[in-house]
């Protein structure tokens, strides 16, 4: 059996929930521009064509060409709206790199759903792993998670979660704010990984794709949640993915269980807030991180920091946790890069999560996300961001760049 899986989780439903009306806006723009690729430089990353606008009424008027191109994929806006989200047949499940749409539909992420959204798929027993080819370290030994000093504002303003669905029910992982190139002090990018965006070879991208950052910034209690409101919970808004891009080797060959994929498992989100308009995402949450892609080799590095939700016991879901340790080395196959490996108890929820260490300024800088773990929770792996990262990183900036 395999022995290691993506480290998301899944609300898969059952039971009441207490929930509110939602209403639809659609704001498409940029989303919509289907003409940027997964990986490479960037080149031909399609600008962004049009921008949905407010009548005087305050409806969301939508351009024909914005409309056209999602008739092309078979979506029609007033049964997307009216629930059309919901249907996952593989015939209209978007899944190349270029589909990918995500119209905002307005409180729909709300304080409820995001708390649900955290029941732990099952794990698979530890097995074993593809022949090491002679790089893997040996297992680390464990590191108990930490959990984050509230308010998260103030000690990890980066870090946050990426709700969204999937054909299996709400889901959640970790995120953080990075910086962009193309508009330094007002980064709207965010890092994750590739299996919190797009289902991988067996599927497509995943629907309602949103940011939540510093979730419940003030480290209340699931019980105290209870009755918390979307403030408390999304205390510096939700904000939603109109642009995704993960590497083809995720898309072509990612899987719910084992490593196939996982050394490529990384993604870049462009957000923006579900309100429209203000500041961008690196000014309201005053932190974004630089990524280090000439990262030196694992036992170059003293120390890596993990940070994530974890939602599988004995965790909730509802907090920021912290794993430091000293990577080893995790090799799935022998074409591929060695990944990155740190003792740390953190189980599903915390996959995306930001890995940082320092950077060749010495100041923190990203330089992997949480990928996979065994269902025995004594380790993460994540991970090494190559070329292939940088080219996802440099379209999804230069897309946006002005913006």
């Amino acid at each position: 059996m395999r022995s290691i899986r993506p480290l998301f989780t899944a609300h898969r439903g059952g039971g009441a929930r207490r929930r509110r009306p939602v209403t639809v806006a659609v704001a498409l723009g940029a989303a919509l521009a289907l003409t940027a690729t997964a990986c490479g430089n960037g080149d031909g990353a399609g600008e962004p064509t049009a921008q949905a606008s407010a009548a005087g009424d305050g409806k969301i008027q939508i351009p024909d060409d914005i409309k056209n191109r999602l008739k092309d994929h078979g979506i029609d806006l007033d049964k997307w709206r009216n629930g059309e989200w919901k249907n996952w047949d593989q015939d209209t499940w978007l899944r190349e790199a270029q589909d990918f749409v995500n119209p905002i539909i307005d409180g729909l992420w709300d304080e409820d759903r995001m708390r649900e959204a955290e029941q732990p798929d099952q794990g698979v027993d530890e097995g074993d792993i593809a022949d090491d080819q002679g790089v893997t370290d040996p297992t680390p030994a464990k590191v108990a998670a930490q959990p984050v000093s509230a308010p998260y504002q103030s000690s990890a303003a980066e870090a946050g979660k990426v709700f969204f669905d999937g054909p299996s029910g709400s889901m959640v992982c970790s995120a953080t704010v990075v910086e962009d190139p193309a508009n330094p002090g007002k980064s709207n990018l965010v890092w994750t990984a590739g299996h919190c965006v797009h289902a991988g070879k067996e599927g497509g991208w995943y629907r309602n794709i949103a940011f939540v950052p510093s979730y419940n910034g003030a480290g209340k209690s699931a019980a105290e949640l209870e009755n918390a409101t979307r403030e408390d919970v999304a205390p510096l808004g939700v904000w939603w993915s109109n642009w995704a891009q993960t590497s083809t080797q995720w898309i072509e060959q990612g899987g719910p269980t084992g490593g196939d994929g996982a050394p490529y498992d990384f993604a870049v989100l462009h957000v923006t807030p579900e309100g429209g308009g203000g500041k961008s995402l690196e000014e309201t949450v005053g932190a974004a991180l630089p990524v280090d892609f000439d990262a030196p080799a694992m036992a170059e590095i003293e120390s890596i920091t993990a940070t994530g939700y974890p939602a599988a016991a004995p965790f909730d879901g509802q907090r920021m946790f912290q794993c430091p340790d000293e990577p080893g080395r995790l090799s799935l196959a022998a074409e591929a890069p060695t990944m990155y490996r740190i003792g740390c108890t953190m189980t599903s929820g915390s996959s995306g999560g930001g890995w940082v260490a320092r950077g060749p300024d010495g100041e923190p800088a990203l330089v992997s996300n949480t990928s996979i773990g065994p269902v025995t929770a004594g380790w993460l792996a994540g991970p090494h961001l190559g070329a292939e990262a940088k080219g996802i990183y440099d379209a999804v900036s230069k897309k946006f760049a002005g913006q």
